[in-house]
């Protein structure tokens, strides 16, 4: 990357808001903890500091040197950010009257590079417990709120060695309907930034640095047919070709017919991938189990024992390739403490002691939106880049309680015309995830003149953006009715089908 932007982390639940609505100005940027410090090169062309849960008068309050930061980069204080800059330049930031929560109403008070094409009584989002009462002699106020008088401010021209600005209001929330507007202001017309980074320039550097570390050598890679690691498997083979050994492996729990499905779209994409059917392995070691956790750890141990067999049959391999997107990378460094405390990202679950081997992680400093541009300008297929998450036990956690092989099939059926429906109906992409659950639950039911006594099948659709919060889809009656009697109808086995209404919280997306 030839430019980038630094967003210093005080702890914001909107930190990485912020970095992706730089990232949609086309501009690179990263995340760093506020205690880290900032190398000094050309690469950065400017600083953000971030919002925080603390108040600047606490007595254990995150603390940076702003002024130091101003001597080599442009910089943008968001809320807390706003707050510790003034009060470091000897402003008085007190308890509000009332906590500020919610929209407010900007009102420009002068016009400013900062503030370009902005209305004067746009509409922004507030959350914040303190206000900036006043401003240092050298800071001037751009902007105001009903409730507060210093909403925007900035440090007067030729005070400092680059421009300081200060917003109390958050502009990377969907709320705030100018804040794009004003972070592409800063970042173009303030720090310089080209905003040429796109899917394709971010394609081409990768690959460069991906032959450049690998050289000759030769790298393995557990794929599951995701978005991930399709996009990242892609992109290391676009660098070394064949020395990219994928394996794929059938747990047995897939979807219907994903284990052949999923390797000839590898198979389209030019991928050395060797497919394994551990069905049956995975069968013998699930039997009798019924409890959810102990699942999710017979398959995972199952997996790597798997794997690790397979992958001691390539000799000479030094590097082991992963699809660890940028939240993963954001969410195990430690913002509140000294040191950075780094936790393993493995998406095979976790490796054996005896596999020594380097990661090779192209996708560390994606966004999953991201990561699907990517994978589209890669040009893999829209049907793979576009799917459902799937959880890593896969049925598994779907069939509540024993698994045997007569209740896999019986869900593969009962799923694959559940999300068959949803894609007839143009349903699908509507939702962010969809399932359907075999529940340990029989009843009476009646097929012609016959009683039958048969499983009872839930199916669950929900919306959400990242899976963090999650409502339950409002599908159509019409398109419900369908799918029931389709289920019914044609999977001898399951005699009766609900709907799931819960919502997340309280509940979950998945039943186990």
């Amino acid at each position: 990357m030839n430019e980038k932007i630094l967003i210093l982390d005080f702890g914001s639940q909107y930190t990485q808001l912020i970095a992706r609505k730089v990232r949609a100005c086309n501009v690179y940027c990263e995340i760093i903890p506020y205690h880290q410090s900032v190398p000094q090169n050309n690469d950065i062309k400017g600083i953000i500091l971030s919002g925080s849960p603390f108040s600047v008068n606490d007595p254990n309050a995150p603390d940076i040197d702003v002024s130091s930061l101003t001597q080599h980069y442009p910089v943008l204080g968001i809320c807390y950010g706003a707050q510790l800059t003034a009060k470091k330049f000897g402003g008085i930031v007190e308890k509000s009257d009332k906590r500020e929560y919610g929209r407010a109403i900007l009102h420009k008070k002068q016009n400013d590079p900062l503030l370009k094409n902005i209305s004067d009584a746009g509409q922004v989002w507030m959350s914040h417990g303190d206000s900036i009462r006043t401003l240092p002699d050298e800071f001037e106020i751009l902007a105001t709120t009903d409730s507060i008088p210093v909403a925007a401010f900035k440090a007067k021209n030729g005070s400092l060695n680059h421009p300081l600005y200060g917003l109390q209001f958050h502009p990377e929330v969907y709320h705030s309907t100018e804040g794009k507007i004003i972070l592409e202001n800063f970042l173009i017309h303030i720090c310089g930034c080209s905003g040429n980074w796109t899917a394709n320039s971010f394609i081409e550097e990768t690959i460069a640095t991906l032959k450049k570390q690998i050289g000759n050598k030769k790298v393995i890679m557990a794929l599951s047919g995701g978005v991930d690691s399709t996009v990242a498997a892609t992109l290391i083979h676009r660098a070394i070709g064949d020395r990219l050994y994928g394996i794929f492996v059938d747990n047995g729990v897939l979807r219907k017919n994903e284990f052949e499905k999923v390797l000839d779209i590898y198979s389209s994409l030019g991928l050395n991938v060797k497919g394994v059917n551990a069905r049956e392995h995975f069968y013998t070691r699930l039997a009798g189990k019924s409890d959810p956790e102990e699942k999710r750890k017979i398959i995972g141990r199952t997996f790597i024992e798997v794997f690790d067999a397979e992958a001691h049959q390539i000799e000479q391999v030094d590097f082991l390739g992963q699809g660890t997107i940028y939240p993963d990378v954001i969410e195990s460094v430690s913002v509140h403490g000294p040191s950075a405390t780094i936790k393993s990202h493995h998406n095979v679950g976790g490796l054996p002691d005896t596999m020594k081997l380097a990661l090779v992680e192209p996708l560390r400093f994606l966004f999953k939106d991201e990561v699907r541009e990517v994978g589209l300008a890669l040009g893999i297929p829209a049907a793979l880049i576009n799917r459902h998450p799937f959880p890593g036990p896969g049925l598994a956690i779907r069939i509540l309680g024993e698994i045997t092989e007569e209740k896999v099939r019986l869900l593969q059926e009962a799923d694959d015309l559940f999300i068959s429906g949803l894609k007839s109906y143009q349903l699908y992409d509507q939702v962010w995830q969809a399932g359907a659950i075999l529940l340990p639950v029989q009843s009476v039911g009646v097929m012609g003149d016959e009683r039958t006594y048969e499983y009872t099948l839930a199916l669950r659709a929900v919306t959400s953006v990242d899976g963090m919060t999650a409502d339950w889809a409002h599908l159509p009656y019409e398109f419900l009715s369908h799918i029931s009697n389709d289920i019914i109808n044609k999977v001898k086995g399951i005699n009766r089908v609900v709907y799931d209404i819960s919502s997340k919280p309280p509940a979950t997306i998945e039943w186990e």
